[in-house]
């Protein structure tokens, strides 16, 4: 893709009162436009999303009304990287030279549900009383299959969750800075067996925002611009397994994040051995494992051992989610794909301070995957 980063900014997740999501967009947006060194006058396409905000283009009130053309999408947990996509399109297409992607929300506390608006989607409400129009249900289900398939334990569980909370108390904009012990893991309450308190993000608040441009300016406005490689989104396929889909299948179907991270690699030229820094979806611990595999970071199995040696620690060889990904951050569905490109364009840049990766990263790695079963994949490079 003949696009760069120019800037990003972040708004910090977590819990604000009194401040609404339009505020954070604005906030996130001018944060962004400051990295980048340019002003609102200069964006010429912009996008945002929102699960709770209708209309989130409406933060142009705040920022200044330019006339420019201003998207609006939402697509699950796959939105920030939807919306960088959108922005980057608008770009390739000849639409813009300069553009910016803003994600925000603000989530009530609680589990995440869709009992509401079953029969929309086109399932009954027998769904709901089942208990699968509950986010931690189906999480449980669908890893406690996969551990037993894959010899996965429930102490390979304890220690994601611990590294991510070890590499939040690193980030000073993420929302939980406390580390968390294995064994204090292992301890707190059952949620939805084999899944326990800690390993679950939880709905939070906050916001991001991206500027990006056409590759060939982008020296006009920075000397470190990151190259976006690869921006592949996906939807599922008849036969996966995913959120809302209430049967097991009986062999096996590539799912959307399978199949992003497979064309996005093809597209940007490069393999899985060659990606320095990975920030995958953690909704909850088990995701994190599935998805190492998923986006072919290892074999199915193997993340027990690498997990358990270290390796996707930040100094291991393959750092994931060293912002402290979403159990740290929490997940504001707008901007939780955004939070990703964000913290690798910092790796990248070497600007994340106590949770940067050593060595120098060149090449960053993001996956989202949510509702209703859609996946979003970048592959991001340093100049």
């Amino acid at each position: 893709m003949n696009v760069s980063i120019l800037g990003s900014g972040l708004y910090p997740f977590g819990r604000h009162e009194g401040v609404g999501p339009i505020e954070m967009g604005v906030a996130a947006a001018n944060d962004a436009l400051s990295d980048a060194g340019l002003g609102w006058n200069d964006i010429q396409f912009a996008c945002a999303g929102s699960l709770e905000v209708l209309q989130p283009d409406t933060m142009i009130k705040h920022m200044g009304l330019t006339g420019i053309p201003f998207a609006t999408l939402y697509n699950g947990c796959a939105t920030g990287g939807n919306l960088l996509l959108t922005a980057a399109n608008a770009i390739t297409a000849g639409q813009a030279d300069v553009a910016i992607a803003v994600g925000m929300d603000k989530h009530p506390r609680g589990a995440f549900s869709v009992g509401d608006t079953l029969e929309s989607i086109g399932l009954g409400q027998w769904y709901g009383e089942t208990g699968l129009a509950l986010n931690p249900q189906y999480f449980a289900m669908k890893t406690m299959r996969y551990m037993h398939d894959h010899g996965i334990s429930e102490d390979c569980l304890n220690r994601v969750s611990a590294k991510a909370f070890r590499n939040g108390s690193l980030n000073e904009r993420a929302w939980r800075r406390k580390q968390i012990s294995e064994e204090e893991i292992a301890g707190s309450p059952m949620v939805c067996d084999p899944l326990r308190k800690y390993h679950f993000c939880s709905p939070s608040e906050g916001a991001v925002a991206v500027v990006l441009c056409r590759a060939d300016i982008a020296a006009r406005y920075t000397t470190s611009p990151v190259q976006l490689r690869a921006d592949v989104f996906r939807t599922r396929r008849y036969g996966s397994f995913e959120t809302l889909t209430p049967s097991t299948p009986v062999r096996w179907v590539p799912g959307p994040s399978v199949e992003a991270s497979r064309e996005a690699f093809e597209a940007a030229g490069v393999g899985p051995e060659d990606i320095d820094v990975i920030q995958l979806q953690d909704t909850e611990a088990g995701h994190e494992i599935m998805h190492m595999a998923e986006c072919g970071f290892c074999a199915d199995g193997e993340q027990e051992a690498l997990v358990r040696d270290g390796e996707t620690a930040i100094e291991g060889r393959m750092p994931i989610n060293t912002d402290g990904g979403l159990l740290a951050n929490g997940e504001p569905i707008g901007a939780s794909g955004l939070r990703q490109v964000h913290e690798v364009c910092l790796q990248l840049r070497g600007r994340a301070g106590a949770h940067q990766v050593p060595g120098s990263p060149r090449t960053g790695f993001t996956h989202v995957y949510g509702f209703p079963g859609v996946s979003c994949v970048t592959i991001l490079t340093s100049s």
